[in-house]
């Protein structure tokens, strides 16, 4: 090939987009944070053994000071914000704003006339664009079930009451970030994704993203976006730039300033006691949470943050599974925010740590006998559901492969015994929507990692972690003469009347 001056142009100019995808490296001690401190953070959360952590990630000075997965989770993992989808979806209804395609004050029933019930009750039709993105639309309870689970989300937004002044009371809602959503694909004609690749997901060098859509291909906007944790990273370091990114102006600062910013409080009563322990009464801006020492964040179901510093020119990204997010903040602030005084205190084998963390797999003590037993056995099961039909496993060296059937579907999944198995599947896992129509459908195979021990001389556990998301799936498996049962359970529900399915020996 002829080298000539323009293709070394193309590949300085590709070689700059390439080099800008990712963040800067340092190491703690060069941006003046104490690893200590981060091992100390790494330690009670250990310690505690309250919060399954997935990734961590700490900026400073927009350089990456310490990153650290647990596998199976891994850098390149995608992984379910939930409601950190939230940010994304303000963020492009700012870069509608200034591109005068709509502003806030817009009112919300002037984009669905057709969609409208059949009397538009005052507060409805006062319902403004800022009271969807403020978490003030006046509902007096949340309408998920009834919204998502219907065919037409925005016609059931719309007809439910409104009991309160939109504006003046704050009530999380979830249904009003889809609308935001609905409402850029509408003024647009790209779905939220489209709209911001170029604009937004481009300029940070974000790539390979999913959103879940409704079934008109309207995506969530209150939840289902999948990135990278370098990805939040990357969205939080441009709020801290105030909307500056690589010489050019991403978002406006303008409208950094209205995000970030406090336009409700949650429990304006609130005693000063609770108000100096509580993360989640703080204010809320555009779809972003204050936090105590003047942060702000993302925030997303069972621990996904984008925790942003700016007196501390810090970032802090946490993937994992929690049901006590406020204990996962708050040794946030008791090890990670003192790090960022940066005295010193230094951790020498914190690298390495950082590099060997994991979530335990299961390990199978032996059971030769009954494994030769039921090796390959199928078990089907009578009563119909859309769950599991039919199901057999196979053991091998150190591995088992599990088989199930539904309707006319066949699903594999391979287990290690000490360690985690990878794979993919096109069978959905536990997630908190799930009674939403649509949930799931389009996005590429899910993927998984399996380990399994017995639990006793006669049930088998699984563990199967959809490592795209924070959960796990536990499956039980307790054999007896030529039947099984068969039980299965995410690791976000706390209850005991799991179903049980059981099969019999073909």
């Amino acid at each position: 090939m002829k080298f000539t001056f323009q293709t070394l142009v193309l590949f300085v100019f590709s070689y700059q987009i390439f080099a800008q995808s990712s963040l800067p490296r340092s190491t703690p001690e060069a941006l003046n944070i104490s690893s200590k401190g981060i091992q100390q953070f790494l330690d009670a959360v250990e310690t505690e053994n309250k919060h399954e952590m997935h990734s961590l990630m700490i900026l400073r000075n927009g350089q990456v000071a310490a990153e650290g997965w647990w596998a199976p989770y891994g850098p390149e993992s995608k992984h379910t914000m939930y409601s950190v989808s939230k940010t994304f979806t303000a963020s492009a209804i700012g870069l509608a704003v200034a591109e005068g395609k709509l502003k806030v004050t817009d009112k919300v029933i002037s984009f669905f006339p057709e969609s409208l019930p059949a009397t538009v009750i005052p507060h409805l039709a006062e319902l403004e664009i800022k009271d969807l993105l403020s978490m003030t639309v006046g509902h007096d309870k949340s309408f998920n079930q009834e919204i998502f689970s219907k065919e037409d989300w925005i016609t059931a937004f719309l007809s439910m009451p409104i009991a309160n002044k939109p504006g003046t009371k704050f009530l999380y809602n979830t249904s009003a970030s889809y609308m935001l959503s609905a409402i850029i694909q509408k003024v647009t004609g790209y779905s939220l994704l489209e709209y911001l690749q170029p604009r937004l997901l481009d300029p940070l060098g974000i790539a390979g993203v999913d959103w879940e859509t409704d079934l008109d291909g309207v995506a969530v906007g209150g939840w289902g976006i999948r990135v990278k944790t370098e990805d939040m990273a990357k969205l939080g370091q441009l709020f801290l730039q105030k909307g500056h990114w690589n010489g050019k102006q991403i978002l406006p600062e303008s409208w950094i300033e209205e995000a970030s910013t406090m336009k409700i409080m949650q429990e304006p009563d609130a005693s000063p006691a609770k108000m100096a322990s509580n993360d989640w009464i703080q204010g809320y801006g555009y779809q972003m949470w204050r936090s105590r020492h003047n942060s702000y964040r993302a925030d997303g179901a069972f621990g996904q943050f984008i925790l942003v510093l700016p007196e501390l020119d810090g970032v802090i990204v946490i993937t994992s599974e929690t049901s006590e997010m406020q204990g996962l903040l708050d040794l946030v602030w008791e090890y990670l925010l003192p790090a960022f005084d940066g005295d010193g205190s230094t951790e020498k084998n914190l690298d390495r740590n950082l590099q060997n963390l994991s979530l335990k797999p299961l390990k199978s003590k032996p059971n030769k006998n009954l494994e030769k037993t039921i090796n390959k056995n199928s078990y089907h099961i009578d009563n119909q559901n859309n769950i599991i039909n039919e199901f057999n496993i196979e053991f091998l060296d150190e591995k088992s492969k599990l088989t199930l059937k539904v309707g006319g579907e066949t699903h594999e999944f391979l287990f290690g015994s000490g360690e985690w198995i990878p794979g993919t599947t096109d069978r959905k896992g536990p997630n908190l929507f799930h009674f939403a129509q649509n949930q799931l459908e389009g996005l590429s195979p899910f993927k998984v990692a399996g380990s399994y021990a017995w639990k006793d001389d006669n049930t088998l556990k699984i563990n199967l972690k959809y490592y795209q998301s924070p959960h796990t799936e536990t499956i039980l498996i307790t054999f007896e003469s030529n039947e099984a049962e068969i039980v299965f359970k995410n690791s976000f529900e706390d209850r005991e009347d799991w179903p049980v399915f059981v099969g019999k020996a073909n």
